[in-house]
């Protein structure tokens, strides 16, 4: 089970998103955050990635 927070950043030109997720270890009942920058049209593709 996956959740996420977007959040939209805007430096000069180029229109980036901060992407958090937080992921289950395997093996352990344990959780961790993984967060990337990019384009927000790649969001969803990331998200559904594990």
């Amino acid at each position: 089970m996956a959740k996420k927070s977007v959040a939209s950043l805007q430096t000069g030109s180029k229109r980036l998103t901060k992407a958090i997720k937080m992921v289950k270890k395997e093996g352990s009942n344990s959780y961790s955050f993984v967060e990337t920058i990019i384009n927000p049209e790649q969001v969803n593709d990331w998200m559904s990635k594990q």
